[in-house]
């Protein structure tokens, strides 16, 4: 586990008299490197906690050893080999702990959880504590995780008739956002996410002037109207229709 600091950001001004806004921050950003894509029976590998508010962004990072062999074909993508997990990583139950605790706290005092696709990212991470005996987010919470701001979903909504993929590296070439080091690393993919929902709240203003419980439950919505778009278009086309509709 590492801790980081990075540059402070620069402050927004608040008009007099105007009530706070939540959108400078502060903002925990979430992600995760993992063994697969199957939220049940995959593992994570490493993951990220990036801390943005007015005085700057700090980052705390996790390797962790799966417990499983990782395959050939995940450590192409993030580059950690299970030898290098068993020899360097901490054991799954403190650091899933950790991260879960770092995640609860967060979002007991109000400060929104951003992930990219959080229906995989927070649904592993839950999967994973469930497995080892520890209290998932919704447990710690005493109720939904929320509030939740997910750039995947927010982009679709906002601009979406755009074509082409959504993936981070397509959002960061969108909305501009230069990337702090290579992709596919907790830390980094964490960062750009952060950096990308701050271009599309600029971008599409109105979304910084809606409440964050609003704006949580409107990502449901239009997740859902989405993913049943999606199903209804695969199902047209003869192909499986498997996007859960629920979110996140």
């Amino acid at each position: 586990m590492t801790t980081t600091e990075r540059p402070p950001v620069a402050e927004e001004p608040t008009r007099p008299g105007a009530s706070e806004p939540w959108w400078p921050g502060p903002l925990l950003g979430f992600d995760t490197e993992t063994t697969g894509v199957d939220v049940e029976n995959d593992r994570i590998v490493t993951m990220a906690l990036v801390h943005r508010d007015r005085d700057g962004t700090r980052v705390r990072t996790w390797l962790v050893d799966p417990g499983v062999d990782i395959p050939a074909a995940a450590t192409a993508i993030h580059g950690v080999s299970t030898a290098q997990a068993r020899e360097h990583g901490t054991a799954p139950r403190t650091a899933l702990d950790q991260a879960a605790e770092g995640l609860a706290t967060a979002l007991r005092d109000g400060v929104p959880v951003v992930v990219l696709n959080a229906r995989f990212d927070l649904r592993l991470l839950d999967a994973e504590l469930r497995r080892h005996r520890l209290a998932t987010l919704p447990q710690r919470l005493g109720g939904p995780v929320r509030p939740v701001l997910d750039p995947l979903v927010l982009d679709r909504a906002q601009d979406r008739y755009r074509k082409g993929k959504r993936t981070l590296a397509d959002l960061c070439t969108v909305y501009g956002v230069a990337q702090t080091g290579a992709l596919h690393s907790a830390d980094v993919d964490a960062v750009a996410t952060l950096d990308v929902l701050e271009q599309i709240l600029t971008r599409f203003g109105d979304l910084t002037t809606t409440d964050l419980s609003t704006l949580h439950d409107q990502q449901v919505t239009w997740h859902q109207t989405w993913a049943e778009s999606f199903n209804a278009y695969q199902q047209r086309s003869g192909r499986p229709t498997c996007t859960d509709t629920d979110w996140p």
